[in-house]
């Protein structure tokens, strides 16, 4: 097959190339040369397929999030996360991060996907999140107290088929009580899950809002903070130092706050996402500034923030962090395929062929990723 594209940009922050043919063969780039002769599809710009660090496929954008998965059983839980999967997919996520979910849903989905039963991006997936007793995300979580219970809870979800694990270093916002700025897990804790999970070459996520469990985990040796709202100048250090990801999901507490006027979440999120907002818009910009690597992860699933609507992050990365066009799809590209560890998330030879036709250049009009033409996944158009 021959694609060709009026403007190429290749996932890197390289120049985009013009005019060019992309040569796929057998699922994979084969090479990129100059446009000439006849071609397959043609589109006025193209990119590679987006990647979504933080997702919840259970989860399909609720107004509350935890209600709605206490009324449902595990089968219609995973009935939702297969239909969530093909939206995904459809809207230009080709590759994806699950980073929670109750039973082995995650897990099951990811292998369904592997098999080519059912349409999705490919996945990492996390299962259970490891949480202490009582602590946020309890309700698609399994519970754990200290350091050797941590190991055998590590060891117990590689087990099950967890290829990544997530772990809570602090409270949130859709966990009722549970107080977004405050420390969960120890450090003695996370350093114990850490050292289990490099040992089984599984990488770690840790939630993380609050200004010491950000620290806390960045010191323990997690791969990425999720959220990291509350992150100051010693934790910015810390990411550099240990060359971590920082996975802001900006649209979790904007989707909440859009819809606070409309009666149907409780009180006490709106409360909690306002107060998280307020530091996300001042942190996480000067984090991007000093050089921290964010990824594009959306964490959707949660209230309002639907797993089709990706490509919203990526503007939001954009308007918010102040990154070009081209920063914040290499940050939903190249820097999250990196940090999920399945493919290097790029258009060139040897690679994916994972990408997305387009209307427009991105550069003049980043919503045009909104509205892809088609989506190709593997040099195969994704189902409809």
């Amino acid at each position: 097959m021959r694609i060709r594209a009026g403007v190429l940009y290749d996932g890197t922050l390289a120049q985009p190339r013009r005019n060019a043919d992309i040569i796929i063969k057998d699922g994979t780039i084969a090479r990129i040369e100059d446009a000439s002769g006849e071609c397959d599809r043609q589109a006025a710009c193209v990119t590679p397929g987006l990647v979504n660090a933080h997702a919840h496929f259970e989860m399909n954008g609720e107004a509350d999030t935890v209600a709605a998965l206490r009324a449902l059983s595990p089968m219609q839980r995973l009935l939702h996360a297969v239909e969530n999967a093909r939206k995904a997919l459809r809207a230009g996520v080709t590759t994806a991060r699950d980073l929670g979910a109750s039973e082995n849903i995650s897990i099951e989905l990811r292998d369904a996907i592997d098999q080519g039963r059912v349409p999705g991006p490919r996945m990492r997936a996390a299962g259970r999140v490891l949480c202490m007793t009582g602590g946020h995300g309890w309700f698609v979580g399994r519970a754990v107290d200290g350091p050797w219970e941590m190991r055998k809870a590590v060891r117990e979800e590689r087990h099950n088929g967890a290829d990544c694990i997530k772990l809570i270093a602090t409270g949130g916002v859709l966990t009722k009580g549970a107080i977004p700025g405050l420390a969960q897990l120890t450090l003695e804790e996370m350093s114990a899950a850490c050292e289990e999970a490099q040992r089984q070459s599984l990488r770690v996520g840790a939630h993380a809002i609050g200004t010491e469990g950000i620290k806390n985990a960045l010191r323990a040796g997690v791969d990425s903070i999720e959220h990291g709202h509350m992150l100051d100048d010693e934790a910015i250090t810390l990411f550099k130092e240990r060359d971590a990801y920082l996975v802001p999901t900006l649209s979790a507490p904007t989707c909440i706050l859009e819809h606070a006027e409309g009666g149907e979440q409780p009180d006490f999120v709106i409360t909690k996402a306002r107060d998280v907002n307020e530091h996300m818009m001042r942190n996480i910009r000067r984090a991007f500034e000093a050089g921290v690597k964010v990824a594009g992860g959306s964490d959707a699933g949660t209230p309002f923030n639907r797993h089709e609507d990706y490509p919203r992050e990526v503007l939001l990365m954009h308007e918010l962090l102040g990154m070009t066009a081209q920063q914040a799809l290499h940050a939903a590209t190249h820097v999250a395929a990196e940090l999920i560890g399945l493919h290097r998330g790029v258009l060139q030879p040897g690679e994916a062929a994972d990408f997305l036709l387009l209307d427009r250049d991105v550069a003049e009009d980043l919503r045009t990723l909104q509205r892809p033409i088609e989506v190709f996944k593997d040099g195969r158009p994704a189902a409809a």
